[in-house]
């Protein structure tokens, strides 16, 4: 696995401010059956509350509403009280397999450098758009301690070397192993396949799963309402390709549980409709339809692009453009004007300090967004876009080629990340059976709403 997706689950964190977490209030008024005299209401529960005990390693209360915020802060949408009480008993069960994992990474004596974490973070602010070490003060603003950040991160980045050291010889792909794949797609052309993302909530009690099943739903009415799918498949979801923001790539109907495949028939593509709650073995299951294709027939475009972007030095307020934002916008008017092949656009971009690359890599004209496939489909080759306009800056773009593609044929890096993706879901999966059949864990407190 790549170690670029860890980044994924955060790399679209909201600069949206959210209200921090109500507590209850001190002293609410009420009368008992034949007194007259006022009684106080229940205090809240105090932060340093240990909720639960796992292997002699305490889970407070802190860190529970800290990951809460840290859902709200990254998907843009209020936390309130009642929200907060119903994904309370799942952020449990998350950070008690968290304690579990940080202690068998401990325990093969793993070692996660500060510069890994570093680099991560990093990455967070650059996709951002925000100047480094500003990700501190923006949890904090919101109060959420950049500790909590942290240890998610490090637990993702620990597991995948765990998972490593687990699949063992198994952990490398063979071109035998390729060529079988290969041969077995050729055999499959002409049906149907489709590019799936999930988030898998995990049961462990079929016969008392009324809470997964809430828990379930309350994430699907957050996605309805707008919550960003990969974010919360990284931060909720109970599969491995959480670490991809819940992508499963693309899979065929031979390769899922048939009451998923019910539903997928039904489900228009590409549109972020949510399914309801699929029973499946182990727990539910939540998908989204990305796109469909015949195997062996999806023709589309690569474009080679580049790009020169000019930054703002504050975010953009539209009713209050500042004036390094009105030159940023005569600059871009005038480089249009300049740039007249691609070379002159990487040249261009680096004079600017090449804060986003000046290459960002091929792109599928068919997979981008609406708007920016309006904006390139008819964009003349080595013509300069209109400014591309955004809270962080403005964007040239131009495109140097097209090229006719058929996007069914996977290629054989593609193969050996499906094939490794395979092996490393069981492998978890086993191990996370494992390690909570060994783990003495005791839930010591029923906070109020679970």
């Amino acid at each position: 696995m790549r170690l670029r997706s860890i980044t994924l689950a955060y790399c679209a964190l909201s600069t949206l401010a959210v209200p921090a977490l109500v507590g209850v209030s001190g002293m609410a008024m009420a009368r008992t059956a034949g007194a007259d005299k006022p009684v106080a209401a229940a205090k809240p529960e105090p932060d340093d509350m240990i909720v639960a005990v796992v292997n002699s390693i305490p889970l407070t209360k802190r860190d529970v509403d800290n990951r809460g915020k840290l859902f709200a802060l990254s998907t843009g949408l209020p936390l309130s009280p009642d929200l907060m009480n119903r994904l309370r008993p799942q952020i449990i069960r998350q950070l008690i397999d968290e304690r579990l994992r940080t202690q068998e990474i401990l325990a093969r004596h793993i070692n996660i450098p500060p510069e890994q974490i570093a680099a991560a973070i990093g990455n967070i602010e650059h996709r951002n758009g925000m100047p480094e070490g500003a990700l501190r003060a923006h949890l904090a603003k919101d109060g959420v301690s950049l500790t909590t950040l942290i240890d998610q991160l490090r637990v993702q980045i620990g597991w995948i070397q765990v998972l490593r050291q687990e699949l063992g010889p198994r952990s490398r792909v063979s071109p035998a192993d390729i060529a079988q794949r290969q041969a077995a797609l050729r055999r499959e052309e002409g049906r149907t396949e489709y590019e799936i993302s999930e988030i898998f909530v995990k049961v462990d009690n079929p016969r008392q799963a009324q809470e997964e099943l809430a828990f379930t739903q309350t994430i699907i009415d957050q996605l309805r309402k707008g919550a960003p799918f990969p974010i919360v498949a990284a931060q909720f979801s109970q599969s491995q390709t959480a670490l991809d923001g819940g992508s499963m790539g693309w899979v065929q109907e031979d390769e899922l549980d048939p009451s998923v495949v019910d539903i997928i028939r039904q489900m228009p593509a590409g549109v972020g409709a949510i399914s309801n709650p699929i029973k499946v073995p182990g727990g539910f299951l939540i998908v989204t339809l990305n796109s469909k294709r015949i195997v062996g027939k999806e023709i589309g475009h690569m474009l080679s692009v580049r790009q020169i972007f000019l930054p703002f030095s504050t975010p953009l307020d539209p009713q209050h453009v500042t004036q390094q934002q009105q030159e940023t916008l005569q600059k871009a008017m005038h480089l249009m004007q300049t740039a007249h092949n691609c070379t002159e656009m990487e040249n261009l971009n680096k004079a600017e300090g090449e804060k986003r690359p000046s290459n960002p890599g091929d792109l599928p004209l068919e997979r981008l967004n609406p708007q920016m496939q309006a904006l390139l489909a008819n964009l003349p080759e080595g013509q300069v876009s209109k400014p591309v306009v955004s809270r962080d800056g403005i964007d040239l773009l131009m495109v140097c080629s097209r090229q006719e593609k058929n996007f069914s044929n996977r290629s054989p890096s593609e193969i050996a990340d499906q094939l490794m993706s395979e092996r490393v879901e069981q492998a978890a999966r086993q191990l996370d059976s494992d390690l909570h059949r060994r783990a003495m864990i005791d839930t010591r407190v029923k906070l109020k709403g679970v």
